[in-house]
């Protein structure tokens, strides 16, 4: 029998199942993260890290958490990949379950460059948001950062505090030579859009003269920075401000900040014409923002997914969270921040050659 049917025309079963399982293989992901999250909010990763090996019953008991739920996560996080059983042919209450170092950095080591526990309760939480999300879709409306609940707040926090404590002064601000001079004699910084703190109290952290002053417009975070600042024993020199950055005044700061905020901003130009007219004469602004491609290539590309991702549940409808917005979204191109800062009156842009997978890191010129 001859196939008159054009290939073209209709996809072939065979193409059909591999579409399938790829779209399996992200609801596997998904399931995932929520059970990652779970552990991550009730303790049973550290209290596994903690340990050789735990029985349902020991978890339940270290963690004050139910048994039986226990033991439901710990054979899911086995067949998942995440976890080890020692003999899976015992008695279901009496199996006893371990977690790798490898897997414990990554997911109960807060102090870790590896650490990433936080990224699954970060989208479990914007995803509690995705019934308001999907309505502004579809009036073109906005949807704030301050509209998700604190887990949110929190999961971007802590998501780049690893990278705050560990590197940003101690690494990146100090490849700046300008930047590094200007903070070992006691500069000031001025952080803006500093969320939770931890990247003003990481400057702080890596240079002890220096003074920093952090701002923010959400209230809440505002307050979570400065009990941060206290904790961290930094709070004498780290100042935080719930306050538009435009309301800065001029000529006041050594080094301007701006790290992984612009693309959220409804009128990032005026943000960025603020931080031009508050750093000093010879003072240095650094923006830091994602690092996505040049260009759309509309190539696969897991950074780019990874972006997008975020720019749809998030950030997107967060920057059009304004009545005027240039609604940029997580995706910003290099040549889009550029059009950004030289409408803001700077007259230059350099790309700062640190490595960085996900960020890059602009020096804009005044």
């Amino acid at each position: 029998m001859t196939n008159t049917q054009s290939p073209d025309q209709t996809p072939s079963a065979a193409s059909g199942e591999t579409f399938a399982d790829r779209v399996f293989a992200d609801l596997l992901g998904t399931l995932s993260t929520f059970a990652t999250s779970i552990g991550v909010e009730l303790g049973w990763y550290e209290a596994l890290a903690g340990t050789d090996t735990m029985s349902p019953t020991e978890l339940a008991a270290a963690t004050s958490t139910d048994e039986r739920y226990a033991r439901e996560w710990l054979e899911q996080q086995t067949v998942s990949g995440y976890l080890n059983v020692d003999d899976a042919a015992a008695p279901a209450h009496e199996r006893r379950f371990s977690i790798t170092s490898e897997a414990a950095e990554v997911l109960a080591d807060r102090t870790s460059l590896a650490y990433m526990a936080p990224f699954p309760g970060l989208v479990a939480a914007l995803g509690r948001s995705l019934t308001e999300v999907t309505d502004a879709y579809r009036t073109g409306a906005g949807f704030g950062w301050h509209q998700h609940d604190d887990g949110a707040r929190c999961g971007q926090a802590e998501a780049n505090r690893p990278m705050f404590l560990n590197l940003l002064g101690q690494d990146y601000l100090a490849s700046i030579p300008t930047v590094d001079e200007a903070l070992r004699n006691g500069g000031a910084v001025a952080d803006i859009g500093c969320g939770l703190g931890w990247s003003s109290i990481g400057v702080a952290l890596a240079y002890p003269d220096a003074r920093v002053d952090g701002f923010d417009v959400d209230g809440p975070s505002i307050e979570q920075a400065r009990a941060n600042a206290v904790d961290a024993g930094v709070s004498d020199r780290v100042q935080f401000h719930c306050n538009d950055a435009s309301e800065l005044d001029a000529d006041t700061y050594d080094v301007v900040l701006a790290l992984e905020c612009i693309h959220d901003m409804a009128d990032p130009v005026s943000v960025l014409a603020a931080m031009k007219r508050t750093v000093a004469p010879d003072g240095t602004v650094v923006v830091m923002d994602e690092r996505v491609a040049e260009c759309f290539t509309g190539e696969p590309d897991p950074i780019e997914q990874f972006m997008y991702g975020f720019s749809l549940v998030c950030c997107l409808p967060d920057g059009r969270n304004a009545p005027e917005s240039v609604a940029t979204g997580t995706v910003m191109r290099r040549s889009t921040f550029e059009r950004y800062a030289t409408d803001a009156g700077f007259s230059a842009v350099d790309v700062l050659p640190i490595d960085n997978d996900f960020f890059r890191f602009y020096r804009l010129a005044h």
